[in-house]
């Protein structure tokens, strides 16, 4: 950051914000405190306040919505509980529903506050004017939770949303909504981008974009959050909110209505606004800790519903959590590397193995593949002296896909780890955290979180379409750093991983048929991934199995007309059979991210406004 910068910086600061600065520092100590200090403040690529203006619908655009003629006309039920509402939020709140282009809504607010008489008047004002408008006063405060089921049991519609009495709805929020309902009646649960506002309006900030429906990253926080819907019957059915998550009570909500769901749409459009202020959890995480202790609880109690073991632990960062699912059976681990000389970088990732795993139930299969120096054979009989590995040779040409396959078909393990020969252990539970996801019935494979030899991150989750067919992400990225949201840390569900270090239930393999051959070098992981995934399965990325790769050093680089044309052709198979994927564009990323960058920053919008 530049002087110029942290001068301006330092002009913004409040009191407020310096205190909060302080119990950060606290929380987090200097060096952490530092690098999420440094996230926070890098400079946007795209600055998100230009970007939004561009983005929301223009007038034109919203009249247009006003007068569509739906097919079916369902009602949206939007419950709020409010307590002690400042008389502008509560009014922009309401406002903001009323200003809707689609009309089939009621607001069903409930007021604690019963005490504020101002409160009472206002919501009656509105009442009078709008009859969607309807309320209920309390005799008393029954907790966040109780207080929203009383505001669920007013609801009438077809599907029940959640608003805060404080925050804001994009006036085309119920439009989209009902677009997707028209499109699919069975859909049982959405929800919706959304971003942050300032108190008085003036700045939308902090926009969050969230992937289609993620089961391991909605047990590492809860990214849906808002705007979130669901079936009145499933919330009936759910049994609305529960008083001894509150802190978390939508977390545990979304995650049993999530758990009962099946159809969950998720509509990539920002159609709410949080608003912050000083104690909105917003802008102050640190404002209510037992929020974090409710939320590990939720996660905890999901997974015992279903009948998933795991053990729920707080992460640095407030409200992130990590699962460790434990190991139910200490199966046979076939790990595959293919090898050509290289004796050294061999040497040092066998070593690594050896030396740190503490794991200990596994094979490995090194294939030989053309192999010219004799240093490698020699280094070959003394490895062949081990009783847990077996040297393969492979002699054809060099193709990444058959050279693996050749070692699977001598795999005895029931779990196969794809390992280049130019990885190098650091986490030493790696095989167990591989495998305790493995081993989870909904999951076909697992990927690592990979570092370059200057602890820059080489790999943390493929995404289609980044760089054309699929890249890496946060490539470059320093390894203490988080990135967007957090992702390079947290675990997560992805389309794909790198074949680098990536563990793949032996099943799956052969269900999906192994490496395809026609992918020689190039995306052979993606298109594995991508037929296992096909298959039902989820491909799991876990950040915390941590390794060095000193990329490819066995491979080279694409330098001459052969290779360039045999990329050339395997870039075309992928367009070939995986074009509406490609085109539809990675369900677990949003349309609103960049495909030319690795770190999730937004996507330049070329027009003006959005007609």
């Amino acid at each position: 950051m530049s002087q110029m910068e942290w001068g301006r910086l330092l002009r913004k600061l409040s009191p407020y914000t310096i205190q909060k600065g302080l119990r950060y520092l606290k929380h987090y100590g200097w060096k952490e405190f530092w690098v999420r200090l440094s996230e926070r403040f890098e400079p946007e690529e795209v600055p998100y306040g230009p970007w939004y203006e561009a983005y929301r619908p223009t007038e034109e655009a919203l009249m247009r919505q006003r007068k569509k003629k739906w097919k079916e006309k369902p009602k949206i039920s939007i419950a709020v509980p409010a307590f002690k509402t400042p008389e502008n939020f509560l009014r922009e709140m309401m406002e903001s529903v009323q200003a809707q282009t689609y009309d089939n809504w009621e607001l069903c607010i409930v007021n604690a506050g019963f005490e504020e008489g101002g409160i009472e008047r206002i919501l009656a004002e509105y009442a009078d004017q709008d009859p969607r408008i309807r309320y209920e006063n309390l005799s008393e405060n029954l907790g966040i939770s109780e207080n929203t089921n009383r505001a669920f049991a007013m609801a009438q519609g077809d599907y029940v949303g959640l608003l805060d009495h404080d925050d804001l709805l994009a006036p085309n929020a119920f439009y989209e909504i009902v677009s997707a309902l028209e499109k699919d009646d069975g859909i049982d649960c959405i929800y919706t981008d959304e971003d942050k506002v300032t108190t008085d309006l003036s700045e939308h900030f902090q926009p969050h974009l969230k992937p289609d429906f993620n089961l391991d990253l909605l047990r590492s926080n809860n990214y849906i959050t808002h705007f979130f819907l669901a079936r009145r019957q499933l919330v009936e059915e759910v049994g609305g909110f529960r008083r001894e998550f509150d802190g978390a009570q939508d977390y545990d909500f979304i995650l049993r209505c999530t758990e009962k769901a099946e159809k969950i749409c998720h509509i990539p459009e920002i159609l709410y606004h949080w608003r912050t202020h000083k104690s909105s959890t917003a802008d102050n995480p640190a404002s209510k800790m037992y929020a974090f202790e409710a939320g590990k609880r939720a996660i905890e109690e999901h997974l015992k519903r279903m009948d998933t073991p795991g053990k729920v632990s707080h992460t640095m960062d407030l409200g992130f959590y990590r699962v460790v699912y434990p190991i139910r059976h200490e199966e046979l681990i076939s790990i595959v590397i293919p090898n050509k000389d290289e004796k050294e970088t061999l040497e040092k990732c066998l070593r690594s193995i050896e030396e740190k795993s503490t794991y200990k139930n596994y094979e490995i299969i090194i294939v030989e593949n053309n192999s010219a120096t004799d240093e490698i054979f020699a280094y070959y009989r003394e490895l062949k002296k081990k009783d847990n590995i077996q040297i393969a040779v492979w002699e054809g040409a060099f193709n990444y896909s058959a050279i693996n396959n050749y070692g699977v078909s001598l795999a005895k393990g029931k779990y196969i780890l794809f390992l280049n020969n130019d990885i190098e252990v650091i986490a030493p539970d790696w095989m167990e955290e591989m495998l305790g996801h493995c081993q989870r019935p909904e999951v076909g494979a697992v990927g690592a979180r990979l570092y370059y030899p200057d602890d820059t991150i080489q790999h943390a989750g493929c995404i289609l379409g980044i760089g054309g067919i699929a890249g890496h992400m946060f490539v470059g990225m320093p390894r203490e750093r988080t990135g967007y949201m957090h992702k390079a840390a947290l675990q997560q569900d992805l389309s794909a991983v790198t074949a680098a270090c990536m563990m793949v239930k032996a099943k799956a393999f052969q269900e999906a048929g192994g490496f395809t051959q026609e992918l020689a070098v190039a995306f052979n992981d993606i298109d594995l991934c991508l037929k296992i995934r096909r298959l039902g399965y989820l491909v799991a990325y876990d950040p915390y199995v941590e390794m060095y790769h000193y990329e490819s050093k066995s491979r080279g680089a694409e330098d001459n007309k052969e290779k360039v044309r045999r990329f050339q052709k395997e870039i075309e198979y992928m367009r070939s059979h995986w074009l509406p994927l490609l085109k539809q564009g990675d369900p677990y990323y949003n349309k609103n991210l960049s495909l030319t960058k690795w770190n999730y920053s937004l996507r330049p919008i070329e027009t003006d406004g959005r007609g």
